[in-house]
């Protein structure tokens, strides 16, 4: 995970992570006043997006098992392309 938005002193601070999985960007995670909402990068994540999490981890646990879910239920997806 990697920090996307890190705002100067005195503004609004917004936190932000990208969710990388296997060298694919699964999309981001904004923190909101509710817990931690994923927004989709590839369409394989649409399912999770606009999704809250309690955590950026836990957003980023539950894009590699759906990667992994996808990946079991079609034999000639390749999960790393």
């Amino acid at each position: 995970m990697q920090d996307a938005a890190d705002v100067g002193e005195g503004a609004i601070m917004s936190k932000a992570f990208i969710i990388e999985i296997e060298n694919r960007t699964a999309g981001i995670v904004a923190k909101d006043e509710r817990g931690y909402r994923f927004f989709s990068a590839e369409r394989i994540f649409e399912r999770m997006d606009g999704r809250q999490f309690s955590s950026a981890r836990d957003a980023e646990r539950a894009a590699l098992a759906l990667l992994r879910e996808r990946g079991r239920s079609n034999p000639l997806f390749d999960a790393t392309s």
